[in-house]
């Protein structure tokens, strides 16, 4: 079987690689090496570098696929209110990109990774059947290719699933990003002898999920040939903490005794954000097998192996004013 995957020198898309390669199937990636690091991609994986907004590049490197699975994002939710061209060009012209690339080869199934963003403000935990109420451009742009992906699909005889991942943690993540994963800025900052930013009051209530069971989801996802259709929560439900919670366990972790440094909440920042995961437990047989303890010191392993590094501003704010946060205006990271 033949793998194409996004986003694959990412996160999300190195790991999954990794999982396929593995189990001896042929993978096809892609990535613009903005967001991901040409170090992540498995050595036997075909690697193309290119964007997915090139529509001509995506259909030729997309041949003989039998599944795709569009990881690629800028998944940069809070971003998306200061940069949202940039956020929102490459969320839905990228995605429709890669659709319109795979209904042209063929391809049997797509699964897009859409993000928890969609949800916005609806009542926590978030169900797959809540109605969707996105405050911020990234969330709007994820919300809105889920749509054009189903009525393409729908159309031209494509079988599809849609995953919602929210809050992923593990090795290969980016830690030196200002924007996102707060786990690892916070790792990352901790092991230079940085006090980590904390945005608003610190009581924001997240739940992180590790990567390998989102990976486990997503495989379910694109293989299985009795789940089709559908759109799934992948991740856990248990250990939802607050971002003050995390910072304590962190310290503990870490041995670090200094306070965290409390900046004014980001814009559309919601207070409370996390899945609920009993449709994936009913139809993925999925269970959580690594708690956020285990989660955690992985990273931890991984960016002490690698070593802590400077933050790079790679994205143009293309928003200043009041509005802005001031951690990204004077790159206070």
């Amino acid at each position: 079987m033949k793998i194409y995957i996004t986003g694959v020198a990412g996160f999300l898309g190195s790991n999954l690689a990794d999982y396929y390669i593995n189990k001896g199937y042929d993978v096809v990636g892609c990535d613009n090496l903005i967001g991901g690091d040409r170090e992540n991609v498995n050595d036997k994986v075909e690697f193309v570098k290119g964007d997915c907004e090139d529509l001509d590049l995506m259909t030729r490197t997309m041949k003989g696929a039998d599944a795709v699975c569009h990881a690629a994002a800028y998944a940069h939710e809070g971003l998306s209110n200061i940069s949202p061209t940039l956020i929102t060009s490459n969320n839905v012209t990228g995605s429709v990109s890669v659709f319109t690339a795979a209904i042209r080869n063929n391809v049997k199934r797509i699964v897009y990774c859409s993000s928890m963003a969609r949800y916005g403000d609806a009542s926590t935990p978030y169900k797959e059947d809540a109605e969707p109420n996105p405050r911020d451009p990234y969330g709007v742009a994820k919300l809105a290719s889920e749509k054009i992906l189903k009525i393409l699909c729908e159309t031209h005889g494509v079988e599809y699933n849609i995953a919602i991942p929210h809050n992923i943690i593990g090795p290969k993540q980016k830690y030196d990003d200002p924007f996102r994963n707060v786990v690892s800025i916070m790792i990352n900052l901790i092991l230079q002898n940085r006090q980590p930013i904390i945005y608003g009051d610190g009581n924001q209530t997240r739940c992180f999920s590790d990567i390998n069971d989102c990976i486990y989801c997503l495989d379910q996802l694109l293989i299985n040939k009795k789940i089709v259709s559908e759109t799934v929560n992948i991740g856990p439900d248990e250990e939802t903490i607050t971002i003050n919670q995390l910072y304590k366990i962190l310290c503990n972790k870490l041995q670090y005794n200094k306070e965290a440094i409390y900046y004014p909440d980001r814009p559309n920042e919601v207070k409370n954000s996390y899945c609920s995961s009993e449709k994936a437990r009913n139809i993925l047989n999925y269970e959580t097998s690594i708690n956020l303890s285990q989660s955690i010191d992985k990273i931890i392993d991984y960016i002490k192996l690698k070593g802590p590094k400077k933050f790079k501003y790679d994205y143009l704010l293309e928003i200043e004013n009041d509005k802005t946060p001031e951690t990204w205006k004077k790159r206070v990271f």
